[in-house]
């Protein structure tokens, strides 16, 4: 009885930690794909977002120059799937406080999101784990 109650446990506490999904890191951009077509990673500044429990900020970061921010939002991951929604952008924005659906996955460092814009863009990300 009491070995069926530890294993019911230990069960509860693994499914509950599913619930408590979240890509908390910073990550860095390493390409993708824009409809179809390979879209590379710059190399004069790189572009990392910093991820909570629950939202994101995003920055340039240039050699020699202070960090800029140019995105915040937030996020809701259920299963495979990341809902985000851009609250702040420092450009002007087709996806500014509309929810963006994205598949994704992470192996090892780096995570993959794929979905599409709301103009129509498909797009797939490479975001590499930094922190």
């Amino acid at each position: 009885m009491i070995k069926r109650l530890i294993i019911c446990m230990g069960v509860i506490a693994l499914c509950s930690s599913f619930n408590e999904a979240s890509l908390k890191g910073v990550w860095q951009y390493c390409g993708g794909m824009f409809n179809g077509k390979l879209s590379v990673a710059p190399t004069e500044y790189t572009l990392q977002r910093k991820y909570k429990k629950k939202d994101f900020e995003a920055f340039v970061l240039e050699p020699g120059q202070k960090a800029v921010k140019y995105e915040v939002g937030n996020y809701q991951l259920i299963a495979d799937t990341c809902l985000e929604t851009q609250t702040y952008c420092s450009q002007p924005s087709q996806t500014l406080n509309k929810t963006i659906t994205y598949t994704y996955t992470i192996s090892n460092d780096t995570l993959k999101f794929k979905g599409k814009l709301p103009n129509g863009a498909a797009v797939e990300e490479y975001w590499k784990k930094v922190k």
